[in-house]
């Protein structure tokens, strides 16, 4: 477009050049007349002042006919001085240092930053990015490099543990839950079920038997005790005692007996009495610290780790994840910071500080820039660049010198023939 307009102001200039030649010589029949004499002096002035606004513009972009006449071709001839004088006007005129810290300081940053994280938060594209990125932590963050750390600490914590703090609540908590009956009846029943059988009848009739045999004794005593082994043999003595057995394991599972209350009595005193013994809590530490030492956690800690980062994954992948969690925490972060000034104020200035210090280290570079980029540029390229740019009004230069000059020379030979 503006090439065209370029064209077409260029073109205007030389109808104008051409309209003062033609008249010119047009004028050159009646130049005895008052009018002609008039007339060729505006078309002469016109045409002397449309070529020299031509050799003029003409110039400043290359030799006039391509004939290498001095001091034409100016901008080819003094490129560096020109490119040397437009790095100086930016760097110490238009973009000084002391201006672009000045125009940096009535930019309020934060307020720009976060409007943008608030438009932009919710769009699929930061969404998509968002998520993108966490799956790409967790692939190339090795959490099981945490593992030995862990059963550090895990070991750490179970060394500070005091069998104190927990062995008396322990004991509580058995008499509470009446965990003594239970194990109590437990036993008893293994020891009902085990006494009812056949084989342990015959078993305790064999021991009882042998028992009764070995027994030494002398006079009365060993005629009794042979008179006893005749009357009884292994079977009735197996059934005897089972018997004996099988009723007293009855009797204590009787809550009301009191034989069996007794023996609660008798064992929530022992019970409690572990509460102020000094031996069982250094015995209890001294097993926990063995156990724990020679407890071996990393692959259980590993394992562990690679279940709950695969577990993390799968929940990224949830469709409401980013709705849902992340989003909320992002805008509950960001909320709490633009509620309060101070951080405002300190994110603003660490902004403009670190802006301010980055222009400082590169300014300089601007210049190393422009150059850079105009020295990429042939001769013909920059003077068409500029020819594109400003042609227009230097077109209008010949076309206001050639009809200036014409006007002009109107009005001095007008005033010449007058006089």
């Amino acid at each position: 477009m503006v090439k065209s307009k370029n064209k077409k102001t260029q073109h205007l200039a030389t109808i104008f050049l051409a309209v003062m030649g033609i008249g010119f010589l047009a004028t050159i029949p009646i130049k005895e007349s008052i009018w002609g004499i008039i007339l060729q002096g505006g078309f002469e002035a016109g045409l002397v002042g449309g070529l020299a606004d031509w050799f003029a513009v003409t110039a400043l972009f290359r030799h006039p006919l391509g004939i290498p006449i001095p001091h034409t071709a100016l901008l080819p001839k003094n490129r560096n001085r020109i490119i040397a004088g437009i790095i100086s006007m930016l760097e110490n005129d238009w973009l000084t240092k002391e201006s672009i810290r000045r125009k940096i300081d009535t930019i309020n940053f934060t307020d720009k930053i976060f409007d943008i994280i608030d438009n932009e938060l919710p769009s699929p594209a930061v969404q998509k990015n968002f998520i993108t990125m966490a799956k790409h932590l967790l692939k190339i963050f090795d959490i099981t490099r945490f593992a030995p750390l862990l059963e550090e600490e895990i070991k750490a914590r179970i060394h500070d543990i005091d069998s104190k703090n927990f062995l008396p609540l322990l004991i509580d908590q058995v008499k509470i839950r009446k965990y003594d009956e239970k194990a109590l009846d437990y036993l008893l029943k293994e020891v009902d079920e085990w006494a009812r059988k056949e084989s342990t009848k015959h078993k305790l009739g064999g021991l009882a038997v042998d028992a009764v045999e070995n027994i030494k004794a002398d006079g009365f005593m060993q005629f009794a005790l042979k008179s006893f082994s005749n009357l009884v043999n292994e079977e009735k003595l197996g059934s005897m005692i089972q018997g004996l057995i099988l009723k007293g394991v009855a009797s204590f599972q009787d809550p009301l007996n009191q034989n069996r209350q007794t023996l609660m009595i008798h064992i929530d005193h022992k019970l409690q009495s572990l509460k102020n013994d000094q031996k069982v809590y250094d015995e209890l530490n001294n097993l926990k610290t063995q156990l724990v030492d020679r407890w071996n956690l990393q692959e259980q800690i590993i394992e562990l780790l690679n279940q709950i980062e695969q577990k993390a994954y799968d929940f990224i992948d949830k469709p409401n994840f980013y709705d849902d969690y992340l989003l909320p925490i992002v805008k509950n972060g960001l909320d709490g910071i633009k509620s309060d000034p101070e951080k405002v104020l300190a994110i603003e200035a660490w902004i403009k500080n670190h802006i301010s210090s980055f222009v400082d280290k590169n300014h300089s570079k601007i210049g190393i820039l422009v150059k850079e980029n105009l020295e990429k540029l042939d001769d013909k390229t920059l003077i068409k660049m500029v020819e594109t740019n400003v042609g227009k009004d230097l077109q209008w230069i010949r076309v206001n010198g050639a009809v200036c000059g014409f006007l002009i020379a109107l009005i001095l030979v007008g005033i010449k023939a007058l006089f």
